[in-house]
């Protein structure tokens, strides 16, 4: 695969290497001369220029890549690079990063983005899983198809703690696509029984119901005025 990144910092470069050590073809591109650390990437082709200009992304065979990276520190040039690449180079695949989660919202297919890769908003969810045990938490979100991945650690009183997957009945447009147990991913089938700190990765439409969801996986809370 050839990737394309604009933006030559700790994020691009970090990037670089792990497609390189997965034997991908990496070229990187930056306009600030600073930027240039060759020797810590030495195994990608690198650009001195301004990925925002057309020239630059031609230089860079931009139409020759399967994916484009706009990993800069400004989330207007992510945008610029996004739509350049997809709509004057044909990129089939754009990554684009999300700097203010405040701009998240332009982050769609009208600028060519289909992935875009928020750090604050994923750190924000990290941080939320961390803490919250029976709290439906969204991990991340498909820009292009609106899809999003939805997380849960079951408490030992939650209502499917001892049901097998297939007993449940999942709200439509909602797909169990994992359980975390001890640190070990399964793949769910129908007769995995669901046990307490097990962590629910869901995939989920742009329709789903996600008070559905939640109503399912809610811990129900005694009545008032009911004494046992």
């Amino acid at each position: 695969m050839r990737v394309v990144i604009a933006g030559a910092g700790s994020v691009g470069r970090s990037i670089a290497r792990e497609l390189l050590a997965h034997e991908h073809e990496v070229t990187l591109i930056d306009r600030q001369p600073t930027a240039m650390r060759v020797a810590q990437v030495a195994e990608a082709d690198w650009l001195l220029a301004d990925a925002c200009e057309l020239p630059t992304l031609r230089e860079a065979r931009t139409d020759e890549c399967d994916v484009m990276v706009a990993a800069t520190g400004d989330d207007k040039a992510n945008l610029v690079i996004s739509l350049l690449a997809k709509t004057e180079f044909g990129v089939p695949r754009t990554v684009a990063r999300v700097n203010n989660p405040k701009n998240e919202w332009m982050f769609d297919e009208a600028w060519g983005v289909d992935v875009a890769v928020s750090t604050p908003r994923i750190m924000t969810a990290m941080v939320e899983e961390a803490v919250a045990v029976g709290d439906l938490v969204r991990i991340f979100t498909f820009h292009q198809s609106g899809a999003d991945i939805l997380e849960i650690t079951l408490p030992p009183d939650a209502p499917l703690v001892g049901i097998r997957v297939g007993q449940v009945e999942w709200p439509t447009d909602v797909v169990l696509a994992c359980i975390v147990r001890g640190g070990r991913p399964i793949a769910p089938s129908p007769d995995d029984t669901l046990e307490a700190r097990d962590e629910l990765l869901f995939v989920t439409g742009r329709d789903a119901d996600e008070g559905a969801l939640e109503l399912l996986l809610k811990v129900p809370t005694a009545s008032p005025g009911v004494s046992g």
